[in-house]
This record gives C-alpha cells, structure tokens and sequence, in this order.
C-alpha cells in the first residue's frame, strides 16, 4: 500500500522559515517525480514546486521562486520543501504527491493528507 505523510507545518510569522517534509512508503518513489502542491482556505489546489526521479531538475511556481527550494533525500524516499520568507498568502494546506512519471507531468496517482501552514504575527 502507498502512504504519504506531510508534516513540518505550523504557525510561522510573516519572513519566517519552515521545512516541510514527505514521508513516502509503499514503493519504489525514487522512480518518480514528487511536486508540492497548496490549497489556500477558500481556493483550488495550487501547484508549487516539483523535482525529478534523480533529484536533478526542479521547477517551481513564479509566486515561490526564489523562496522556496524542493529538494529529496531518496535513501529516504523523503521530498523536501525548505519555504523561506514565508507571506501570509503562503498560508495553506500543502500536499506532497507523487507523479505518475519520473520528469513531471503535472498528473499524480499519490497524495498525502497534507500539512497546514499558517503565516501570521
């Protein structure tokens, strides 16, 4: 059975740092491409950022660019994603899923139950 599990999120001020991680179980996820994607209250699943099989290519939305960087660790099967100068728009609900090919595709079989992150003073 494949199982992904977010975790990392919480309450940060605006500017702050937080790392979400992805535990990923089940399968072979260093055959696959891994993207974070985020759900703002009252909005639709947003896409933020995806890596690669090997963890050699990444890209990621404008909004986040140059602020948040995705990474893994596939000893782990464990995707990263190291959010800083957090806005208060950033506040979601994020999501690790895996995609359906090694490069992305945008199309995802996996999901997790995702992570809350609320940016607030």
């Amino acid at each position: 059975e494949v199982q992904i599990v977010e975790s990392g999120g919480g309450l940060v001020q605006p500017g702050g740092p937080l790392r979400l991680s992805c535990a990923a179980s089940g399968s072979t996820f260093s055959t696959y491409a891994m993207s974070w994607v985020g759900q703002a209250p009252g909005k639709g699943v947003g896409w933020v950022s995806s890596i690669d099989s090997g963890g050699g290519s990444t890209r990621d939305a404008d909004a986040e660019k140059g602020r948040f960087t995705i990474s893994r660790d596939n000893a782990k099967n464990t995707p990263y994603l190291k959010m800083n100068s957090l806005k208060p728009e950033d506040a979601a609900v994020y999501y690790c899923a895996r995609d359906i090919w090694g490069s992305w595709s945008g199309t995802y079989d996996y999901w997790g139950q995702g992570t809350q992150v609320t940016v607030s003073s």
